[in-house]
């Protein structure tokens, strides 16, 4: 490729590899200077709405352009169009066997398709002795955030696992970016890094349709209300909220915890020199009392507090409510309340 680029560059050449095949290969030499990195992620759900041929939806939300309640018109549509994208995701293939047929087997078919290829590279890439942990942490990742504390646990993995014999396991689903890594910050200051706890992280997986189809929820929890949205401890959506904030934002999230009595705020974004914790909710009217504590705090580097949840846009003192099919817009939504503030 390289002698393309550099004695034929008349001819246009396209190649393909996996990820895994190239990000974690052990090549002899490197390009240096000859190759431009470009990170594709799922689809988000604004893309899901455009490709579902909702883009009248999609118009009005990028049109928001003041912090007030959303019309009911568009509210209640943009509400079952997220459920939908739960249980398809942003994977280009399940999301077109939906949208072209409203085939939800062949979607089934296809998430289980994608699930089965990254297990069968288990196999392919990492060293033989890493494959059956790689397997086992992977299959593990619904249980871990089933419980109401979601920080990674060894010892779910594996009864008497410890973390010296399956982080390196950890570490590439990590890299192969098929899982991310939040860990536990212990202030909101800058650098973000300098407060990590690297002994405290969370797990998710990259897709929230990957996600519902390895946790065995069927696509038929769709039309059943708001179970969507708070199955196994909302996990689902805390999922989808981090997808969309990962995409928005240079730095990746980290989460805030304290014992006795127990708080958590689920993440906190840096935006430009500003650190903002969010809290995800799963349904409406949810109080929030990790981000009063939050506060209370750390009152002089709290700028916004941010929440997600089934209640309507609405900025009520320093807390932003921001409508979970709306996370797509969070860091334009957090620029126009503070701006109103």
């Amino acid at each position: 490729m390289k002698y393309f680029c550099e004695n034929a560059p008349q001819y246009h050449i396209a190649c393909a590899g996996s990820l895994l095949g190239i990000a974690l290969a052990k090549p002899s030499s490197f390009p240096v200077g000859k190759v431009n990195f470009m990170q594709i992620d799922p689809m988000t759900f604004m893309e899901f709405l455009l490709a579902n041929g909702d883009e009248n939806l999609a118009k009005y939300l990028e049109n928001v352009d003041a912090i007030e309640p959303i019309l009911d018109a568009f509210f209640n549509p943009l509400y079952e169009k997220l459920k939908m994208y739960y249980v398809t995701g942003g994977m280009p293939e399940p999301v077109l066997m939906w949208t072209e047929a409203r085939d939800v087997s062949a979607m089934q078919e296809a998430l289980s398709g994608i699930i089965g290829a990254y297990e069968r590279d288990f196999a392919k890439h990492p060293k033989i002795s890493e494959f059956p942990k790689i397997s086992m942490i992977w299959k593990s990742i619904p249980s871990q955030l089933a419980r109401e504390n979601k920080k990674f646990i060894y010892k779910a993995v594996k009864e008497g696992a410890r973390a010296r014999e399956y982080e390196d396991a950890l570490q590439w689903l990590a890299d192969a970016r098929l899982v991310h890594k939040i860990y536990r910050s212990a202030a909101p200051g800058l650098p973000v890094a300098a407060y990590d706890d690297l002994s405290a992280f969370k797990i998710y997986l990259v897709d929230v349709g990957l996600l519902r189809h390895l946790a065995q929820l069927a696509p038929t929890a769709f039309g059943e209300g708001n179970r969507l949205f708070t199955e196994f401890k909302g996990a689902l959506t805390e999922n989808f909220v981090l997808q969309t904030l990962i995409t928005q934002f240079e730095s990746v999230p980290r989460y805030w915890s304290r014992n006795n009595p127990p708080y958590e705020v689920d993440f906190l974004i840096q935006r430009e020199n500003d650190i903002f914790p969010i809290e995800v909710k799963s349904e409406a009217n949810a109080a929030s009392k990790s981000l009063k504590k939050f506060k209370e705090l750390f009152p002089n580097q709290v700028k916004l507090r941010v929440r997600f949840s089934l209640d309507n846009l609405k900025l009520d003192d320093d807390v932003l409510n921001i409508p979970l099919f709306m996370a797509d817009q969070t860091d334009r939504l957090i620029g126009l309340a503070l701006e109103q503030r």
